[in-house]
């Protein structure tokens, strides 16, 4: 179902409180942002705001502040990020309610932009208090959610504020929803699914959700070794999910009786530890070493997952192919994210791991939508109900 956004409201003159997530990397003794990606991805939304004269009231968390005022968390350092961004200053309050943040408001004039303090420093944020939520809801007489991911949170400014405002979509929340809800429900073939990281057990309502509207799955990452385990392969000392092989074996065999084919790794980059500096070798899977670990997919893999992809109208990868943190074991990553940005057809990649291969190689310009959302995206690929998404508007 198609949510209202922003532009479905005449937003001109009025206070218009906005869920931006500007929960950002961020070095908290220095206070220097480490990759504004987010902050960038919310621009359209408030720079339409401030076009139509709106007065701009925007709210976010950083960190886990867990409903306390925590100094090295407070938002004057994304404030300041964001007016360079905006090339317009931006009022930073240092309460997130309050007859401060009403007084700030009312001296501002239509176009102006207004951030509030770190929305969790309030204990009534991540309880969803009625309370808490009606507070915020005063301060504005329009909502816009565009903070896709925090959407999966039932939170008071993610859920609790739209029961007294009109809540509407902003633009970054009307591309998430175009894009991912496409890929499930609507994805045109042949479509492959990449899907990584490390376990099976956090990826298989996905992977179950995705069966039978994907043709192809292509599995890497530490949950890789679990699938092979479950076929009956030697993955050496590598962690193996023991409780959950007959899910994976049931999983292989609903995927075959439906036609869909599941991709495992044909060769991998194994080590004699888990460590940056251990020693490594390049071996086909069917020859990891005892007591040796499978850390990442080896080239014959990346060069096989590139094939299998290449003529395919809808690519959907989330999840790394190894353990990408440690350069020895980032290869695989990187060569699917090149495969990945070379796809001529619809191309949506998600996961924090994955999002930053993807910049790493500096290909989000070849990706059609690389999403925000984190946990958001997973739980919306896996079919389920997001708490912010269902309280805006039809």
């Amino acid at each position: 179902m198609r949510k209202k956004t922003v532009r479905d409201l005449d937003v001109g003159g009025k206070r218009v409180l906005v869920r931006v997530d500007f929960n950002v990397p961020f070095d908290r003794k220095t206070h220097t942002i480490l990759d504004d990606t987010r902050i960038r991805a919310a621009l359209p939304t408030i720079e339409y705001l401030i076009g139509q004269g709106a007065y701009t009231i925007l709210c976010s968390h950083l960190g886990r502040p867990d409903g306390k005022v925590v100094e090295d968390l407070r938002l004057g350092p994304v404030a300041l990020h964001l007016a360079g961004l905006l090339k317009r200053d931006v009022t930073y309050c240092l309460e997130v309610v309050g007859p401060e943040v009403e007084e700030a408001i009312r001296l501002r004039r239509p176009g102006d932009v207004v951030m509030l303090e770190n929305i969790r420093f309030s204990p009534g944020e991540e309880d969803n208090a009625p309370a808490f939520a009606k507070q915020l809801a005063d301060l504005a007489e329009v909502y816009v959610n565009d903070a896709f991911g925090t959407a999966h949170r039932a939170h008071a400014s993610t859920e609790g504020v739209a029961r007294y405002l009109p809540a509407v979509a902003g633009f970054l929340m009307e591309k998430e929803l175009e894009f991912l809800g496409r890929v499930v429900a609507s994805p045109e073939h042949p479509m492959a699914v990449i899907i990584g990281g490390a376990k099976v057990s956090s990826k298989i309502g996905v992977l179950r959700n995705l069966l039978g509207k994907a043709d192809r799955f292509l599995i890497g990452g530490g949950m890789a070794n679990t699938f092979l385990a479950a076929q009956g392969k030697n993955v050496g000392a590598s962690t193996v999910e023991q409780d959950v092989l007959a899910t994976a074996r049931e999983f292989l065999e609903q995927a075959r009786q439906q036609g869909a084919r599941v991709l495992l790794p044909i060769d991998a980059v194994v080590a004699d530890r888990f460590a940056p500096d251990a020693a490594t070798q390049t071996v086909d899977i069917d020859a990891v070493p005892e007591g040796w670990l499978v850390l990442d997919i080896g080239p014959k893999t990346a060069s096989l997952y590139a094939q299998e992809i290449i003529d395919c109208a809808t690519v959907l990868w989330n999840g790394p192919m190894g353990v990408f943190e440690m350069p020895a074991f980032a290869e695989g990553t990187h060569a699917v994210a090149r495969a990945v940005a070379d796809v001529q057809g619809t191309t949506v990649v998600g996961g924090g791991e994955t999002v930053a291969a993807v910049a790493e190689q500096g290909l989000e310009d070849q990706i059609d939508h690389v999403s925000t959302g984190g946990g958001a995206s997973l739980e919306y690929l896996e079919g389920q109900e997001l708490p912010g998404v269902a309280a805006l508007l039809e």
